[in-house]
């Protein structure tokens, strides 16, 4: 296959091609393990290069590498455009065309990464270049930041940064990553949902024990059938509702734009007392809700017994908690007991928690919403909360506030969230150059 994003300048400069752009992207393979993230890496060091501007890498790890570069502004605030290159794993997947070969066809870009997320990074780049080719007036600093192992919890990557590089964001105040901005329908209406929060990563270990013995002797109570009995318990209650400051706004923005009727089921999610009940009535749509009004958690992995013919005295499940803003490590040990049978004996060990601060002060949404709907009319920003976890938890900790702006004005039947990490990962053309226009636009205009 030819080398697309390295055409002569006849087919035009790379920020004005952005699907040549992707294309090229998806054909490194940056699966996470192990990452291998350099090449990919290098070659947007070279793309950069072209265009005049110099950049930095600093690597944790041999081979993965993060990228910095940066355009001069005005007296803002920095503003800063990030994106990871890593991607999931595809085996075991049955794809229509090879997950890393950039294929372009009918109408899609094909490939590993392209909503998650080399369709953003090709978003920003192309933006932090077209605004260098430019010279666009800049109300503050522009920095561009490529990183590796986001995939992996970004410890070679973010993490790392922030721990030992604190001080090239020292000048940043707000940040574009993953995810938000793609359109979403809700009663017949579109709205565009810009993350400006996200729940906390929390990994639990329960472990269950009681008493083991010889296989041939039936017994009602041991720690497996406590831990199946937990399982059970966790897999058919929601855990509370929690109705954070985000999604109250969220809520009350959607609400304003539908008519009466669907706009009274909508507010009713605001009532703990009819949340639950209201969720089960929305079908589907309940999607976009449920897990950003509770706190949850997902068994991933089970471990327990070494022998056919022995009972274990104790058995452990790795629980994936993902918590709302303002809760901590001591409110889900305690909101699971609450769930789990009172007769069971279990300890909690936590695995990793990494908190996200409570609330963004919102600063960048209103110049967000501005720039989409500008672009789509008869779309709606809303703040949105994201139920997972990206690279903006490491940028917090040194005062960075993020938001998800990677905009795709995406059809009703392109079911994004089935995509993502998914066989036959795909991103429409049209969404791409919508999503880089809009990026461009929001560092064109903004001013701190």
């Amino acid at each position: 296959m030819s080398d697309i994003a390295d055409r002569p300048s006849g087919d035009g400069p790379l920020h004005e091609r952005p699907v040549d752009l992707l294309s090229r992207l998806l054909r490194f393979d940056t699966t996470n393990p192990p990452g291998n993230e350099a090449a990919c890496v290098d070659w947007i060091a070279d793309r950069i290069a072209d265009y005049g501007i110099d950049s930095a890498t600093y690597e944790k790890e041999a081979g993965r590498p993060n990228l910095l570069a940066s355009l001069p502004g005005g007296d803002a605030p920095g503003l800063l455009l990030y994106g990871h290159v890593d991607v999931v794993p595809t085996e075991g997947q049955a794809w229509s065309h090879p997950p890393f070969e950039g294929v372009i066809e009918d109408g899609f870009v094909w490939g590993r990464g392209a909503l998650d997320m080399k369709g953003g990074v090709t978003m920003m780049l192309a933006s932090f270049l077209r605004a260098a080719a430019e010279d666009v007036d800049l109300g503050g600093d522009l920095t561009l930041c490529i990183l590796a192992d986001e995939e992996g919890g970004g410890d070679a990557g973010a993490g790392f940064l922030v721990e030992e590089h604190p001080e090239v964001f020292e000048d940043v105040e707000y940040a574009i990553g993953e995810f938000g901005g793609f359109a979403a329908e809700i009663a017949g209406e579109r709205f565009y949902p810009i993350q400006q929060n996200e729940k906390q990563v929390c990994w639990l270990r329960a472990t269950f024990r009681g008493d083991g013995g010889h296989g041939s002797r039936p017994r009602a109570k041991t720690a497996v059938t406590d831990m199946a009995r937990s399982v059970d318990a966790l897999a058919g209650t929601r855990l509370p509702v929690r109705i954070t400051p985000t999604t109250e706004a969220m809520i009350e923005a959607i609400a304003a734009a539908l008519p009466p009727t669907d706009a009274e089921e909508v507010r009713a999610l605001l009532d703990p007392d009819r949340t639950d009940e209201t969720l089960d009535a929305m079908g589907e749509e309940a999607e976009l809700f449920d897990a950003i009004l509770h706190d949850t958690a997902n068994v991933t992995v089970v471990r327990g017994g070494d022998k056919e013919n022995v009972i274990p005295a104790a058995v452990s499940i790795t629980l994936d908690c993902r918590l709302l803003p303002g809760q901590g490590r001591a409110d889900i040990e305690r909101e699971l007991r609450d769930v789990m049978p009172d007769d069971v004996d279990v300890t909690f060990e936590t695995i990793r928690h990494e908190p996200f601060p409570a609330e963004t002060d919102g600063g960048l949404f209103p110049l967000l919403a501005t720039v989409l709907e500008d672009a789509d009319p008869e779309g709606t920003a809303v703040p949105f909360m994201l139920q997972g976890a990206t690279d903006a938890r490491h940028l917090a900790s040194v005062g960075v506030q993020s938001y998800g702006f990677t905009p795709m004005n995406l059809p009703p039947d392109f079911d994004f969230n089935a995509l993502v990490h998914a066989a036959d990962e795909r991103i429409p053309i049209e969404c791409l150059e919508f999503g880089t226009d809009a990026v461009f636009e929001a560092v064109r205009r903004y001013e701190g």
